[in-house]
């Protein structure tokens, strides 16, 4: 039975890796280890942003469920517990604030590093991912050096995409060479542009994006160090790699920059790749799924009961995922910060069909995800609307009203 490794990367959208038809060649080592993985080409977050998203990722549950409490609740149950129990060492390295011990999420680890003691700069404020690397292999080594070792649960975090978009120039040149910033320059686009949410000028949200696509390019090496440490350490073969993100970012797409409270596929669409060494062909799962349903795929994995608690259902094996569609909730915030009077976005997705209802404006919105994937075309506002439309229209939004203000009740 195989060890398993969670991978997450921070603000990685779904149509950067070459996988899901990017041409940029951003990320070539992920896409080099396709044809050993499943590749789940519509899986979606729960959550446009960090806090929103990660519950559905280490706790089969929505942002929600236990009111709008930014640390975790002790009702949640965190993959990492019912591993333990178990006995197989968990371990986890990260710098995301939002997740660190200080929120609570510091539960059912034997390792938890999330690095909030050491000191960071403006211009990178978290730990690199050389440096996670650094402290994986050195735990990873001592763990695995006699060969007969326990199983593990390792979760690995990179936040090396996430802004500010300040790429070593190397990695500049890979993508446009064409683009000669100083790290200086660079972070005056993220305090005078990204910060302020100003998409006026279409050239400096290009140049953003570049930016941005030469962070994917360095956390792909990253990726690859990781995968050659597991390599080194004799310990590949015997794991298998989930590699995901928590959500996307925007730029421009719907009127914005980063990742607010919005519930859009430029946030939502992550990727999802479960790597297995035996496997050698890749295989592709159409199917809806969602980062709800990477606890209990870990739990499958391990062969170990379901947990009541989780909400999801394993991905694996794929044949028997009955698809239910796929909701997500959050803050309707803008910025950093989430005031009191913030309202919530919700979304459901069922086969083609996507509908949001914003708090702020009381608004439905509904998109053909197959005939208009860009969400250009809210086709709520067709009236009048074609029977099938109608009844369609109807169908979603019973789905969805349920959850609207279900916190108040908690």
């Amino acid at each position: 039975m195989k060890n398993v490794v969670l991978l997450t990367v921070d603000t990685l959208r779904q149509d950067a890796l070459g996988i899901y038809g990017n041409k940029r060649g951003l990320s070539p080592f992920i896409d080099s280890i396709a044809d050993n993985c499943i590749v789940f080409s519509r899986a979606q977050s729960i959550g446009p942003y960090t806090q929103a998203a990660f519950p559905g990722i280490l706790t089969s549950s929505y942002y929600f469920d236990h009111g709008r409490s930014t640390h975790l609740s002790p009702q949640r149950v965190l993959i990492s517990e019912p591993l333990k129990k178990t006995g197989i060492v968990t371990a986890a390295f990260h710098s995301n604030p939002y997740v660190s011990d200080y929120f609570g999420w510091n539960r059912g680890w034997d390792v938890f590093r999330d690095f909030m003691e050491c000191e960071v700069s403006d211009k990178v404020p978290y730990i690199t991912g050389d440096a996670i690397n650094q402290n994986v292999e050195k735990w990873l080594s001592s763990h695995v050096k006699n060969g007969d070792y326990q199983r593990f649960f390792l979760w690995i975090h990179f936040m090396d995409i996430h802004e500010p978009y300040i790429p070593q120039h190397e990695y500049l040149e890979m993508i446009n060479s064409s683009v000669k910033l100083s790290e200086d320059e660079m972070f005056h686009l993220f305090k005078e542009v990204l910060l302020k949410r100003d998409t006026s000028d279409r050239g400096k949200v290009d140049t953003l994006r570049e930016l941005y696509q030469a962070c994917v390019r360095r956390t792909d090496d990253y990726v690859k160090r990781f995968f050659q440490m597991l390599e080194k350490l004799d310990v590949l073969e015997d794991c298998l790699v989930i590699l995901t993100s928590d959500h996307g970012d925007e730029f421009g797409e719907h009127g914005g920059l980063s990742h607010d409270g919005k519930m859009f596929q430029e946030l939502l669409a992550i990727p999802l790749l479960v790597f297995n060494s035996e496997t050698k062909k890749k295989e592709v799962c159409d199917k809806v799924v969602s980062n709800l349903d990477i606890p209990p795929t870990i739990n499958y994995a391990y062969g170990l009961e379901p947990v009541e608690a989780f909400q999801g259902q394993s991905l694996l094996p794929i044949a028997n995922y009955k698809e239910k569609g796929c909701f997500g909730e959050a803050i309707e915030k803008v910025g950093h910060k989430i005031k009191e009077t913030d309202k919530e976005v919700y979304y459901y997705v069922a086969e083609n069909l996507k509908m949001i209802y914003q708090g702020n404006t009381d608004a439905w919105e509904m998109y053909d995800l197959r005939k208009d994937p860009q969400e250009r075309n809210n086709i709520m506002k067709a009236s009048p609307p074609q029977e099938e439309e109608a009844r369609a229209r109807a169908q979603m939004m019973a789905s969805l009203k349920p959850r609207i203000g279900r916190w108040k009740q908690i």
